[in-house]
């Protein structure tokens, strides 16, 4: 005897996306046609080359203060391990090329931290990036970071004094389009906790920028 089974059927094609509004065309094509520009003073690259210094491999980056100085230090996690970069020189302070493996990555733990190395070893660092968290996106005298994708699926970061989304202000006055992830996948962006620091990290490379005056007269790192 056959035993006749009820076939599921197939599912439905959804309906397609509906169409963007007149604001929403108007909104996106004034984030596309924004140029890339450098943020404006008091901001100054940390680094020389445009999009800062390679790292392969980047899995997320952290804000850490100086112990005698107080000022950022940039904590860098990635496949070939750990480096941590002081954020008004530029200099790559510290590295750990094979940490211990529980701690190599910041999944490992609840609160997404890895142990901090040199100045700041024996403290823990928050880690965001590509296993989740965060970094500030607003300063406190009211610099405003977003990520914005107007041409799926490159990243758009854009800093702002207006309070960020719609940008009705002019460009270049009021916001700015700092950084395009066109090459490599956005892992973190954001302020310092000081607001002294802006750093955005990609999958291959970490970009910072400064408001800390420079010490004795030094140009932006070459790294």
């Amino acid at each position: 005897m056959t035993k006749w089974m009820k076939k599921t059927p197939p599912a439905e094609q959804s309906s397609s996306e509906p169409a963007l509004s007149v604001y929403q065309r108007a909104l996106r094509g004034r984030l596309l046609a924004a140029p890339v520009v450098p943020p404006p003073a008091p901001w100054r690259p940390v680094f020389e080359y445009t999009y800062g210094v390679p790292v392969g491999g980047l899995l997320g980056i952290g804000f850490a203060s100086h112990p005698d100085g107080g000022h950022d230090l940039v904590m860098v996690v990635s496949h070939d391990g750990h480096g941590l970069f002081d954020a008004v020189t530029g200099e790559k302070i510290a590295r750990d090329h094979d940490p211990d493996p529980e701690d190599s990555t910041p999944d490992g733990v609840a609160d997404l931290t890895c142990p901090g190395l040199g100045p700041v070893a024996g403290n823990r660092v928050h880690i965001a990036g590509l296993f989740g968290g965060g970094l500030h996106t607003k300063a406190k005298d009211g610099w405003f970071l977003e990520a914005v994708t107007p041409a799926w699926p490159n990243d758009r970061v854009l800093l702002s004094v207006d309070g960020g989304l719609p940008h009705s202000g002019p460009y270049g006055e009021q916001w700015w389009h700092i950084f395009h992830a066109a090459y490599s996948e956005l892992r973190a962006f954001g302020f310092s906790p000081s607001g002294e620091t802006i750093a955005i990290a990609t999958s291959s490379d970490l970009s910072l920028w400064t408001r800390h005056p420079a010490r004795n007269n030094e140009d932006v790192a070459r790294r």
